[in-house]
């Protein structure tokens, strides 16, 4: 077989294995290179100055959050404290409306169409009789679930990751759907969102390029001298 021919077609390999490369490479490091929005991180500590009263018994003066439907409580740090060692939390199903239980809404937030976004929030039982309670959250049209645990369970952290498909403005919800004044027990919350740096993906993709192009130029060196 002509050598000429033979260094041609290690040339298109050689090429074609750079670039994949190359975009593989670029795929991995994106999500290294994407830049994470916190919009949202609270653990309720902050409240009424760290402390938890008669006066937080049907509390709406969160920094990050406001009640808008029942009454939801401030609780913890030595005030039916349920679960010690956890700061202030909140019981989605406040004292003063046993008709209705609560309903925590955050601020507005925009999204748009490949965010990746995080949400991550801590939910216990009761801790008081023996239903199971159940809470459903959501982020406007991107996400909706219901969370239900028994009286004695501890604080567990639940995680939700999702791509947004189009761009859209949604606010955060916690809805106890119980009427007892008695809830679900909330906590540490943390909603995040993260964009891939275009420049960065472009860059690797530029490298790639140009280490095809210099494979390119050493084969055919090598192809003149041992022709």
């Amino acid at each position: 077989m002509n050598k000429s021919i033979v260094f041609k077609s290690l040339n298109k390999i050689g090429i074609a294995l750079t670039a994949l490369t190359a975009i593989g490479f670029a795929t991995t490091n994106s999500a290294s290179a994407a830049t994470v929005t916190t919009l949202l991180q609270d653990d309720f500590n902050s409240e009424n100055s760290g402390v938890a009263n008669q006066s937080t018994l049907d509390y709406n003066q969160f920094h990050k959050f406001k009640v808008i439907n029942g009454s939801v409580d401030l609780i913890g740090n030595g005030f039916f404290d349920f679960l010690p060692g956890n700061g202030l939390y909140v019981d989605l199903d406040g004292t003063t409306s046993p008709s209705l239980a609560g309903t925590l809404e955050s601020q507005e937030f925009n999204f748009q169409a490949g965010d990746i976004v995080n949400l991550s929030f801590q939910l216990a039982g009761n801790h008081r009789n023996n239903d199971t309670e159940s809470v459903i959250v959501s982020l406007g049209s991107l996400f909706n679930g219901t969370f239900s645990l028994g009286q004695n369970e501890p604080f567990t952290t639940f995680t939700q990751s999702f791509t947004v498909a189009s761009a859209t403005n949604a606010t955060l919800k916690f809805q106890e759907t119980g009427a007892d004044n008695i809830g679900l027990l909330l906590d540490n919350v943390t909603l995040t969102k993260s964009v891939p740096e275009p420049g960065s993906i472009m860059g690797l993709l530029a490298f790639g390029a140009f280490g095809a192009t210099s494979l390119c130029k050493r084969k055919q060196q090598q192809s003149v001298t041992n022709a």
